[in-house]
């Protein structure tokens, strides 16, 4: 089926140096891409709306500080091997 689709000069730009260095064409890569959309979309829609539901005052949840990796890590190594 052909079909015409505007395009953002600088996407297509970079569609065709990928083409090219794929040794592919603009098409292939477009058609591939919208089939990998079109899958992904079927298999995550649902047709119940996402609602987080939260509980109490907000602010902080934790006292730890999320920023810093190595004490959440330290953490969990302290809670896996207290036993």
């Amino acid at each position: 089926m052909a079909t015409t689709i505007s395009i953002d000069d600088e996407i297509f730009e970079q569609l065709r140096a990928r083409a090219e260095r794929e040794a592919t064409t603009v098409n292939r890569l477009i058609e591939d891409s919208l089939r990998g959309a079109a899958m992904t979309r079927d298999e995550h829609t649902s047709d119940k709306p996402f609602e987080l539901v939260t509980f109490g005052k907000g602010g902080q949840f934790t006292s730890y500080d999320v920023d810093r990796t190595s004490a959440l890590i330290e953490l969990d190594d302290i809670a896996t091997h207290r036993n």
